[in-house]
Parts: structure tokens; sequence; C-alpha cells
């Protein structure tokens, strides 16, 4: 896939949702009914091949919804699945996605489970929203911008000790 080339898909809440990946520089979400997101890295960062945005190093990245500024806060990415949380606080909400399965992240707002999403490591991101709960267009604005960006899921704590042990024996 072209990365410059925009991706269009169809949220089953949120209508029609645009990812734009520039690189591992740039990854941009909007669409009519959602506040747009933009993440940038820094030009000078040392880039993790692993890291669709590059890195998950805060000083590096640059949040913006709707022109405003952001705070994000990638965790470093270690043995754990929480290691691999991502949050943003903005206009006084608090939203987290963290791996829970091997493909799969959850997006929470200040604790409250909205919707579970996967990546594939391009632009196609999928969104199961939660039923019964209130949902923003600002969490779906995030939801993908964070999956697109960092990725969804990874393996529990076992498997990658599991792993290691069996690379390192001859």
């Amino acid at each position: 896939m072209d990365d410059a080339t925009p991706t269009t898909l169809e949220d089953t809440r949120f209508g029609a949702i645009t990812v734009h990946l520039e690189g591992q520089e740039r990854v941009e979400i909007d669409g009519p009914a959602i506040p747009r997101v933009t993440l940038v890295r820094a030009p000078d960062c040392e880039v993790d091949p692993q890291i669709r945005i590059g890195t998950r190093d805060p000083e590096q990245l640059t949040l913006t919804i709707d022109g405003r500024a952001g705070t994000l806060l990638p965790a470093k990415g270690w043995l754990t699945r929480g290691s691999y949380r991502v949050e943003v606080e903005y206009e006084g909400a608090r939203h987290v996605l963290v791996p829970d399965s091997v493909p799969g992240s959850r997006l929470t707002r200040d604790g409250v489970h909205l919707g579970d999403f996967t990546a594939d490591g391009d632009a196609l991101v999928i969104a199961e929203w939660q039923e019964g709960v209130e949902l923003r267009p600002l969490d779906a604005s995030v939801g993908y911008a964070l999956a697109a960006a960092f990725g969804t899921g990874a393996q529990p704590m076992w498997m990658m000790i599991v792993d290691g042990v069996t690379s390192a024996l001859p």
C-alpha cells in the first residue's frame, strides 16, 4: 500500500473515517463526523521500524486535535501488554489504548471500556464499539489515530519469555 494514499474506512457508528499515513512521520485521522487528529514524529528522531509512527518517545511526538495540542503519553513498551499502552489527555478526558490480546487493543475513556481496535500495520484499522456506552466523536478520532500510529495487540509475557529462551538455545 502506498503510504501517501489515504484509506477511507466505514465505521459502524461514525461513518466514513479517513486514515492518512505519511511514512513513519505522520498519521492523520479525519472524517465528516469526527474531529481531525494528527500525530507527527520529529524529523531528527531515531526511528524504530517496528512502530508505525517510528517512536514511543513522547518528546519526539506532537498530537493535535482539530489544530489544538493534546497530551500524548506512550508507555515504553517492554514485557507486559500494559507496557504498550498509549494515553491521550485532552479537554479533561483521558483516553487509553492498551493491548488486551495478541491482535487487539482496548480503548477506554476515563476508565470506561468504549471499544476494541485491531490494526494490521498499515491504514486498515477496525473498531468494534461496546453496546450501551456513550460514545463521542473524539473517542473514534483518538482510537483510530492511536491504533494506526502505534499498532494494536501484544503477546502475553509468558509467550515473550518462551520466545526469548528458545531463541537463546543452540
